[in-house]
């Protein structure tokens, strides 16, 4: 069968839909959110209603579109070309979402999935992994989970979770079992308005925020067996456990890597066009190849990062294995992809880069995170590396995400 690279019929449809969405309801609004740092919620509840948020790739059976994960990602890509802080408040629950999707029970994923996709009401999810003391070593975090009767009561604090404190549901990574290394990691879905759970510190930050990131604090938080994903009448169930769900999160890097992919398009875009305009010398900047290069570079370089991003993808979706830690692979590119594109995008447009009446200053800040959260890049090029050499890759500790992403 030959290789095709052109979307179909239907996800072009998709990805039409998701960029008239961003240009027309994202980009008026942007700078406006990022200004004030508040969280965008009437454009949320618009894309939720249009069904492009993260309930668009969640199982039909659920009341989810059921897109899959190409198409998703190229929606992704469109939403982060719209903006990225906004686009990261309509789509950040879908990293709960599939942490429920990956190791809870039919009866769990029924009841948290149904809800999320619910499309007269928007709810929002979080997931609290990060910690103030363990980002990259996600197993060493210090949440407990102590066993009483009827449930668990949860203790420690969570850092930089997005939509942490407001969100409707929130799936809480601890340790219920500290001699029992990975296999002691439960996640636990810890609902609004919960005694034990409260909103710390919100957090001002660089870029991307339209999202809200905050600290999630849980005092003698008690929560009941079924909320403990995986959770069986008969005992607990011999699934992957939390831990499982950490492992999910390679699959889930490719949507990371989209985000970047649509920050970078649109800075490429934005230079291009002013370099066409912006005239010095007596020729448009455009002529000058010291521009021109720059662009050349920066749109081969988009170019590869979408392929890494849609094959991550394509690996995924059929059920292959990402054997060579492709989802690392398609994460670590784009971000640094994201990050040169939009420092070129400031450069090409001199003293206008660096002011607000442009909005590449912007993307630069938001550039900034993709090269941070869910896994660093130095951890990406360590999961790549592990791979490759074979470093006893299955009995090394899973990496995970570090701040704000959760």
């Amino acid at each position: 069968m030959a290789l095709d690279f052109g979307p179909t019929p239907e996800q072009e449809e998709v990805r039409r839909l998701a960029h008239q969405f961003a240009e027309r309801e994202m980009r008026p609004v942007a700078a406006e959110y990022d200004d004030k740092e508040e969280t965008p919620w009437a454009v949320m509840r618009k894309a939720h209603a249009l069904g492009i948020g993260p309930a668009a790739s969640f199982p039909e059976r659920y009341g989810g579109g059921g897109l899959d994960l190409l198409t998703y990602l190229m929606l992704s890509e469109e939403l982060a070309w719209g903006d990225a802080g906004i686009a990261v408040s309509i789509q950040a629950s879908g990293l709960a979402g599939t942490a429920i999707l990956a190791t809870g029970t039919e009866a769990q994923k029924t009841r948290y999935i149904e809800q999320l996709c619910d499309p007269s009401t928007l709810r929002l999810a979080a997931l609290g992994l990060t910690e103030p003391d363990s980002g990259s070593d996600a197993l060493s975090l210090r949440t407990s989970a102590t066993r009483v009767d009827g449930g668990w009561v949860l203790r420690g604090t969570k850092q930089f979770c997005t939509n942490g404190g407001i969100a409707d549901l929130q799936v809480v990574f601890a340790n219920t079992d500290p001699a029992n290394g990975p296999r002691g990691i439960g996640a636990f879905v810890v609902e609004k308005g919960n005694p034990g759970m409260r909103q710390g510190r919100k957090e001002r930050k660089l870029g991307v925020r339209a999202s809200h990131t905050a600290q999630v604090i849980l005092e003698d938080c008690f929560v009941t067996d079924e909320a403990y994903l995986g959770f069986d009448p008969t005992g607990r169930a011999s699934g992957p456990g939390g831990a499982g769900a950490l492992m999910t999160l390679e699959a889930t890097r490719p949507g990371v890597g989209a985000g970047a992919l649509g920050i970078a398009r649109a800075a490429l875009e934005y230079a291009t066009e002013y370099a066409r305009t912006r005239e010095q010398f007596g020729r448009p900047i455009a002529q000058q190849q010291a521009i021109a290069f720059k662009l050349a570079d920066m749109a081969t370089e988009i170019d590869a990062a979408r392929l890494l991003i849609w094959r991550a993808g394509w690996l995924a979706q059929s059920g292959r294995p990402l054997a060579r830690g492709e989802g690392s692979m398609a994460k670590l590119f784009a971000g640094d992809v994201a990050m040169r594109a939009t420092v070129e995008a400031v450069q090409i447009l001199g003293g206008y880069g660096y002011i607000k009446d442009h909005p590449v200053e912007r993307w630069m800040r938001d550039a900034k995170i993709y090269q941070i959260w869910e896994g660093t890049a130095e951890i990406q090029r360590l999961v790549i590396s592990r791979q490759l050499l074979g470093d006893r890759v299955a009995r090394q500790p899973p990496v995970a995400a570090t701040a704000p992403a959760g």
